[in-house]
């Protein structure tokens, strides 16, 4: 486990631009099937998430269509939050930093690791705006 003070500015990096922080299981199935869609990021310490996913998911958010929900869970933090959303992508193998949409619960996009690392923010970005404008 990460130590808080070492995590808090990632996490606040997200929040900060309108993220909830998930902690529970229930609050990732609340969030997960709630009405709309709801972006769930795995947020991560390492470099790739640092450079590339957090900010490409805030630059995401300048579209006319976006997610009704924006969550987070934090990978090797909040270990049960994180497991579960994982859970909730299958097909797709864990992985964080990683970003999945979900349309009335039911996953509809995802990013993976490999998605994210070595791309620019801008591509992620692009990336996650071509499926708002597709499911939002």
């Amino acid at each position: 486990m990460y130590p808080a003070e070492f995590v808090q500015p990632m996490r606040d990096e997200l929040t900060a631009a309108g993220f909830k922080q998930l902690n529970e299981v229930s609050q990732v199935d609340e969030a997960i099937n709630a009405e709309g869609t709801t972006l769930i990021v795995v947020n991560s310490v390492c470099g790739c998430a640092a450079a590339n996913a957090r900010p490409g998911v805030r630059f995401s958010l300048d579209n006319d269509k976006k997610p009704s929900n924006l969550v987070t869970v934090f990978a090797g933090v909040d270990f049960e939050a994180t497991d579960h959303a994982r859970s909730l992508m299958v097909p797709f193998p864990p992985s964080s930093p990683s970003m999945a949409l979900f349309k009335n619960g039911e996953l509809v996009h995802m990013l993976e690791r490999h998605h994210i690392e070595g791309r620019p923010a801008e591509m992620i970005s692009e990336n996650l705006k071509q499926a708002y404008d597709e499911h939002c």
